[in-house]
């Protein structure tokens, strides 16, 4: 099941434990793992919950891990892909200009 990959991707970001999840959701530990990896549908009542938990919408758990908006993962993180190395001596000339 791709939620229970999704919400450990969430969980994991917010540096929530199992846990803690299971906790504020009123259930067993054992369920919200069995959620994770897959084995467990998450019964719909609990999907707004936890949405809310992990600050993310409703909409969002139902995207595959590889559709998670990178804000949620990353928010104080930036991604750089250098493709040469002209431009790498680019960029490090000007990160060492600012300082």
């Amino acid at each position: 099941m791709e939620m229970g990959n999704t919400i450990r991707i969430l969980r994991r970001s917010k540096k929530l434990s199992q846990q803690f999840v299971a906790d504020t959701l009123n259930i067993d530990r054992r369920t919200y793992a069995a959620w994770e990896t897959g084995v467990q549908d998450i019964k719909s009542r609990y999907i707004p919950q936890l949405a809310k938990l992990l600050g993310v919408e409703v909409a969002d758990l139902f995207k595959s891990e590889t559709d998670i908006n990178i804000k949620q993962s990353f928010k104080d993180t930036a991604i750089l892909i250098l493709t040469d190395r002209e431009a790498i001596n680019r960029i490090l000339e000007a990160i060492k200009s600012e300082k």
